[in-house]
């Protein structure tokens, strides 16, 4: 699949993971349209990419967790390209503190962003990625496959939007729709400067050494590459891998591994 020309979708584009995948398509001829709540920023994203890349971006303020910003978000992209290639879900927000201590309104808002801001683009966005044989991605985590201690509802957003997206690959195998659920491991991101508190409020620093992981430039390289081969899964980074496949095999001995790991964090949540 050549991006020359494709129109392309990504929620989240105004930092981390998101910039850098609008770069990434735009560096590869794709015409942009960059969502996220930051609408300045968005703006001078869009500016940028449009005089870098010779190619045409708009910015469309939207919350993913409001259905009515979703809708409106598809309709811009309509209104201004006539068409939809690539729908990517990519906004997300991560949590940190122990289930025990955490408020629920924790959970349910980490759920709102992360899985159901991907129901509701994906609902208002296929029957136009239907009649292109576009892609829907949906930018998940390692976390969705292995529960991550003090990332309760981090990882319940991440099992949902898994199975979520596998279900539907499975109902549009005869419309030539492309799914893809992407899975980074740890990424250098402001994720994890921005994560809930037990209380809702954002931490302001990374719990985790930063300089370790991999960048988010290298993760959208993959998942563009991903998308251009249309491609099924991609579990990203070789710790990811180490993980699925210890999920399967080894599951006893992944908690203990996974458990001594999140004892090493800045202020450990576990002892």
């Amino acid at each position: 699949m050549s991006l020359k020309n494709k129109v392309v979708i990504i929620t989240g584009a105004s930092s981390g993971i998101g910039k850098a995948m609008a770069h990434e398509f735009a560096r590869r001829g794709a015409n942009l349209v960059l969502a996220a709540r930051q609408y300045v920023t968005l703006c001078e994203i869009a500016l940028d990419l449009e005089k870098q890349y010779k190619i045409k971006a708009i910015a469309v303020q939207c919350d993913v967790a409001v259905p009515e910003d979703c809708k409106y978000l598809i309709k811009q992209a309509i209104v201004t390209f006539k068409h939809i290639d690539v729908l990517v879900n990519n906004a997300g927000i991560s949590m940190r503190a122990l289930f025990n201590d955490a408020d629920v309104d924790v959970l349910k808002k980490v759920m709102d962003v992360n899985f159901w801001g991907t129901v509701y683009c994906t609902k208002y966005a296929l029957p136009e990625i239907i009649n292109t044989k576009g892609s829907v991605v949906g930018v998940s985590s390692i976390a969705g496959y292995k529960g991550l201690p003090g990332r309760t509802g981090y990882s319940a957003s991440k099992f949902a939007m898994n199975g979520f997206l596998d279900s539907l690959r499975v109902e549009n195998l005869k419309t030539g729709v492309h799914v893809m659920t992407a899975c980074p491991g740890f990424t250098a991101s402001n994720i994890r400067n921005t994560a809930l508190t037990k209380d809702g409020s954002q931490q302001s620093e990374s719990s985790m050494d930063e300089d370790k992981m991999m960048s988010a430039d290298q993760v959208a390289k993959i998942i563009v590459d991903g998308v251009e081969a249309r491609k099924r899964t991609l579990i990203i980074t070789g710790q990811g891998k180490l993980t699925v496949a210890l999920t399967k095999f080894l599951p006893a001995f992944l908690d203990k591994m996974v458990y001594n790991i999140f004892t090493k964090e800045k202020d450990p949540l576990l002892k």
